[in-house]
């Protein structure tokens, strides 16, 4: 019974050694041997693996994408004005004995050290640009600038930068007037612009008016005294053919025509000689 009890110990025994000499790394993990503290190995594939136990220890790290929210951070611009950003970077372990000697496997470190490398590098980009430069088309371009650098500094410390993103930029009370009394001005000039090409452009148009006007009326003038002369020839010709018909009815008729001319007003004085050739029908009606 006691040698039973033996053999079940030392099997036991046995067992948890050669557990403790195991140890497994999944695909979302690196992992680092240790021998008394020295690291020996760290390029592991996913699997089972072995150690020695107490000669050997292994830690264990995530292999996947992490993120560091930054909360708003104050950069200058080239005009020496504040600007409010929130961004955020995304991170991985691309070194993992790198990684463990710069800081000692602690995501916490490693997330403060990163941080620094990447607000050094927008520090130095914003204080290259203007506030329109960073707030527009070029933040992409300084963006791209920055995340190259940063990727260079982070190499140090085993990290791969896969991206920096800015979510918000926002000014401070000094930028947020200087940039409206500057789009202010941009309005104003445009508006300016705008009205001055306005009243060009009136004035062209009230010229052109005033051109065909006067081409109309001259045309109309033309056009008028042209069908007037034909009526006058065509008056005079019937004139002519009418006196050359019967000469006593056609100045009978021009007289009535007189007659009525000068007495159809009703308040006009006319002062002549009864014996006057102009009265010669009305003397010829009196006799009769």
């Amino acid at each position: 019974m006691n040698n039973f009890r033996i053999v079940v110990f030392g099997g036991l025994i046995v067992l948890a050694i050669f557990l403790m000499s195991l140890f497994y790394v999944d695909e979302r993990e690196l992992a680092i041997k240790f021998r008394f503290g020295e690291i020996i190995e760290s390029d592991y594939a996913p699997g089972l693996h072995v150690k020695i136990p107490v000669v050997n220890n292994v830690l264990l790290f995530p292999k996947q994408i992490l993120t560091i929210n930054n909360p708003q951070e104050l950069f200058l611009t080239k005009e020496k004005k504040n600007l409010f950003v929130d961004f955020f970077i995304k991170w991985k372990i691309d070194d993992v004995a790198d990684y463990y000697r710069a800081t000692r496997g602690e995501q916490v470190l490693a997330a403060q050290r990163l941080l620094e490398i990447v607000k050094d590098g927008i520090r130095a980009e914003f204080a290259k640009r203007t506030v329109p430069e960073v707030v527009t088309a070029e933040r992409r371009e300084l963006m791209d600038e920055m995340l190259a650098k940063s990727r260079v500094d982070a190499k140090q410390l085993g990290i791969n930068v896969v991206d920096v993103r800015v979510k918000r930029i926002e000014f401070s009370d000094e930028v947020s007037e200087s940039v409206f009394n500057r789009m202010r001005q941009e309005r104003v000039r445009v508006a300016a612009e705008l009205r001055a090409e306005g009243a060009e452009n009136a004035e062209q148009i009230r010229a052109d008016a005033d051109r065909q006007r006067t081409v109309i009326l001259a045309e109309a003038y033309r056009d008028a005294e042209k069908v007037r002369g034909q009526g006058d020839a065509i008056s005079a010709d019937t004139y002519a053919q009418a006196y050359q018909k019967d000469e006593e009815f056609y100045r009978f008729y021009r007289s009535i025509r007189a007659y009525k001319g000068a007495f159809g007003q009703g308040n006009d004085i006319l002062v002549l000689d009864a014996d006057n050739d102009f009265f010669q029908y009305l003397n010829k009606s009196k006799s009769n």
